[in-house]
């Protein structure tokens, strides 16, 4: 089995900028792609950004293209994703997902399904 925590999230102004990070640990587990998504009060998680293991492929949302920039460290088993210009709209529990394996298709980095372990989140306030 393997952990994942999550860190980074917090209260900031419209316009602020906010780094999430987020660490999977397991002995024997391997992690593949990795992924954020998200989910504000009263609606769906939702997807917000995917890489796979050797970095080379990366999805957003539409909503996070140009805003919001996702990267991995696979030496220490972590993901990130850095915000910039948070609308109120971002409010939101971010989650992290690891995938234990590969994937056949682009489409399943943005399924839930997809992956085998999440995190707990880490809430994401922006005010206006």
């Amino acid at each position: 089995q393997a952990q994942v925590i999550e860190t980074g999230g917090g209260l900031v102004q419209a316009g602020d900028s906010l780094r999430l990070s987020c660490l999977a640990s397991g002995r024997t587990v391997s992690f593949h792609a990795m992924a954020w998504f998200r989910q504000a009060p009263g609606k769906e998680r939702e997807f917000v950004a995917a890489i796979s293991r050797s970095g080379g492929s990366i999805y957003y949302a539409d909503f996070a293209k140009g805003r919001f920039t996702i990267s991995r460290d696979n030496a220490k088993n972590m993901v990130f994703l850095q915000m910039n210009s948070l609308k109120p709209d971002d409010t939101a529990v971010y989650y992290c997902a690891v995938a234990k394996v590969g994937f056949g298709s682009p489409s399943a980095f943005y399924q839930m399904a997809s992956y085998d372990y999440w995190g707990q989140g880490t809430q994401v306030t922006v005010s206006s």
